[in-house]
């Protein structure tokens, strides 16, 4: 019963926004959490939290007023004093229940809840613009974002990476939120979206969602919680998304479709790509024709994600001619295609693929943006869960680059059980040039007595991979 009245007094406070309410974030330097605390905090919240180490985001929400500690021991909760005790402990999906610092604050009964409990109660007030789908959420949600707020709609936003110019998250001042809307961990279930964007569905986490028909059935149930006099938003290309709309049970909630194909509400046909990488299509909305699309963004699939971007924006009352310039001067968001440096000759860009479709996808890009050149792909599987479940797919989707190095498998939230490596995944592929190197820093010597000025190095993976292309970078830079 003490634990009820006190999981209903956090609620209406938040929802009261009560700035004498004290949150804790157990991982707020992750991408989820860190963008959450910058919205609490720019809403008055008081708010602490600790991460395995400290970081660039630590240090951003430090200096916004977060007292942020570095480590997750149970001695953090002393630390803050008697006076600055949380009233509520917000944790990520990769905190483990033996976690210490957890564990002490479950011993004191402070009400611990994820995102799937918090977030419908911060944005109970807001109508909330969900991205959700397997592939493609950061980048639509950063064009969603970027096309509202420079049309003057002062949009609240969380986005799982930051866009140049914007971060990663603000609370605004206007009704609407555009909100990443994750599926790890069934956090998107909690959501009540009045708009929901599905850019595709295909069977991904397999940890959280043991087979393909458990992932359909999650995206169902969240497309289940738009409001009735709200809007579904699908890609037509996708059959996952197909799949959803075809067998949706009758209600009042409206549904339009995008794609590259004639027959979706919102089309971009014969797309051509530009010099710089990007694509130009005829946009046709309702079987009208509406101009030219232009993007710089390299990438089918990131023609995809403006359109859908463009049908939240004419919901949203944007004005064409807005929407279409924001689309064109978007360039990206960090780790998504972001070309981080070049050194004699060399480019490196990093990329967050780390699904076979993204993989195939992101190289693909490549190839469009540098058909003559060298491209390296530097792949590092992430968890040994999807890698064991998706290793036939992932083999096979190195196709657009000319050589493959596998790193050893970013474990993650997982524990190595010994039922899968990175050699058994390059002894599946067909490719002629792929090979396994396990440790970062043996990569980036490796490629550093390989590249040559031309050349393209791409990191791809969810994990810290990146790092081998700034060594690589710096091992340019100072051979000078």
């Amino acid at each position: 019963m003490v634990q009820e009245i006190l999981n209903e007094r956090w609620q209406e406070r938040l929802q009261a926004r009560d700035q004498t309410l004290r949150l804790h974030l157990l991982g707020i330097g992750g991408a989820g959490l860190s963008a959450i605390a910058k919205v609490l905090l720019e809403l008055g919240f008081q708010v602490s939290g600790s991460d395995r180490q400290l970081s660039a985001a630590t240090a951003a929400l430090t200096a916004a007023g977060a007292t942020i500690f570095a480590g997750q021991r149970a001695e953090n909760l002393a630390a803050l004093g008697p006076e600055q005790q949380p009233d509520l402990v917000l944790i990520s999906s990769a905190i483990q229940p033996q976690n210490a610092e957890l564990q002490a604050i479950q011993a004191l009964g402070i009400p611990v809840v994820k995102r799937a409990d918090f977030l419908p109660v911060l944005l109970a007030d807001r109508q909330l613009i969900a991205v959700a789908g397997t592939h493609g959420k950061s980048t639509t949600t950063a064009m969603i974002v970027k096309v509202l707020r420079e049309a003057g709609i002062e949009t609240g936003y969380i986005i799982g990476a930051n866009l140049p110019g914007f971060g990663n998250a603000a609370a605004g001042q206007s009704p609407y939120f555009v909100l990443e809307a994750d599926e790890y961990d069934h956090m998107f279930l909690g959501l009540r979206p009045t708009v929901a964007v599905l850019t595709n569905v295909e069977w991904d986490h397999p940890d959280c969602y043991p087979t393909p028909a458990s992932f359909q059935q999650a995206f169902a149930h969240f497309i289940e919680r738009v409001a009735s006099n709200g809007l579904i938003i699908s890609c037509a290309d996708d059959l996952g998304a197909e799949q959803l709309r075809i067998e949706r049970p009758l209600s009042d909630t409206r549904w339009m479709t995008y794609g590259l194909t004639i027959g979706a509400d919102l089309c971009a046909l014969n797309p051509l790509a530009t010099a710089s990488g990007g694509y130009s299509a005829e946009l046709h909305w309702w079987n009208a024709p509406k101009g030219q699309l232009q993007l710089q963004a390299p990438g089918l699939h990131n023609l995809r994600n403006a359109l859908a971007a463009w049908a939240v924006a004419r919901w949203c009352d944007v004005p064409l001619d807005n929407a279409r310039q924001s689309l064109w001067s978007f360039t990206g968001v960090a780790r998504r295609f972001e070309v981080v440096g070049e050194a004699q000759g060399v480019t490196v860009i990093d990329d967050y693929a780390h699904h076979p479709t993204e993989v195939r996808a992101s190289l693909a890009a490549a190839r469009c943006r540098y058909p003559t050149q060298r491209i390296w792909a530097i792949f590092q599987p992430h968890t040994f869960s999807r890698t064991r479940t998706l290793l036939e797919q992932m083999a096979t989707s190195f196709h657009d680059a000319d050589a493959v190095i596998v790193t050893d498998i970013y474990a993650a939230r997982e524990a190595d059980d010994g039922a899968v490596n990175s050699q058994q995944l390059v002894d599946a592929s067909p490719h002629a040039n792929i090979r396994h190197i396990g440790p970062l820093v043996q990569v980036a010597a490796y490629l550093l007595t390989q590249v040559q000025p031309g050349d393209v190095v791409i990191t791809l993976g969810a994990g810290d991979g990146n790092q081998v292309g700034s060594q690589v970078l710096d091992g340019l830079r100072h051979a000078r």
